[in-house]
């Protein structure tokens, strides 16, 4: 897959929000052109542009052939360029280029998706998304924490929840009873669900019942080393690259569109972390 590249311009209006488009359509000559005239146009600065082209039919095989995917962030002040009117700028961008999907987010304007972090003993994947959110780099609101691992009310976690008035809930569960009633109870009026570490298998009916988006955290590169300990499978299968990987949850196990992955090159150093790691 081609990745095309535009080097992050700094600066932009004194006093800037950031924007987010997301678009594909059809791969045609200027369209990084008239996306940087449309924000120019209005006092805004481009930071950042990807644009991903499937050099064969084969790398996109499930999305159009021929179709261009481009993510952009952009600053701008509201004061002179209001979100409405953002919004009827790129909708005559899209027309223009008749782009099959676009979507614009201002996270600093646009209502915060409510969502509920579902996390087992392990805490780094949740410790992270809880700083992530206090730095304001989350722009979520998170509705509770829930868990089948009980933590002591001095533990680092629990104090930073109840400094934020985050709620948490400690259901444990059974492989007869996976408390999921209580879980779509909880998760009732949320957006959607991000599994941080979370070690059960959310069943069909539970999908279907929700209904919404779920996001997991799998602490390995995926469609490879599915399931539990999936770095040791890296490190039995001699990869050179470790990582993990952001999906939506569906039926199959680690089987959802992939959202995002974050790879290692292994190393001395690395093989040396594996080895200590209590999955070992």
């Amino acid at each position: 897959m081609a990745r095309r590249a535009i080097s992050t311009i700094t600066g932009g209006p004194a006093r800037s929000v950031l924007g987010i488009h997301v678009f594909h359509c059809p791969d045609v000559v200027g369209i990084v052109a008239k996306l940087s005239e449309c924000i120019a146009s209005r006092g805004g600065n481009i930071r950042s542009v990807d644009v991903f082209v499937p050099e064969n039919k084969q790398e996109f095989y499930s999305r159009r052939w021929g179709f261009v995917f481009v993510f952009c962030e952009f600053v701008f002040d509201p004061t002179y360029w209001p979100r409405d009117v953002v919004d009827n700028d790129f909708i005559k961008l899209s027309k223009l280029f008749s782009a099959e999907k676009s979507i614009v987010r201002v996270p600093d304007l646009d209502p915060k998706y409510k969502i509920v972090i579902l996390a087992s003993k392990q805490e780094h994947c949740l410790v992270d998304l809880l700083y992530k959110w206090q730095e304001g780099r989350l722009p979520v609101d998170i509705s509770c924490v829930i868990s089948n691992h009980q933590r002591a009310p001095n533990t680092h976690v629990i104090r930073f929840l109840e400094r934020h008035g985050i709620p948490y809930h400690y259901l444990p569960t059974s492989a007869g009873n996976k408390r999921e009633a209580e879980i779509l109870e909880l998760a009732e009026d949320t957006d959607f669900l991000v599994l941080a570490r979370y070690m059960q298998i959310l069943s069909g009916r539970f999908l279907e019942s929700y209904g919404k988006d779920i996001i997991n955290i799998h602490h390995g590169l995926l469609p490879s080393f599915k399931g539990g300990s999936p770095s040791k499978q890296a490190f039995d299968a001699g990869v050179k690259l470790i990582g993990a990987t952001s999906h939506f949850v569906s039926q199959e196990l680690d089987a959802g569109p992939i959202i995002e992955q974050m790879v290692i090159f292994l190393c001395s150093i690395i093989k040396d972390f594996l080895l200590c790691m209590p999955e070992f």
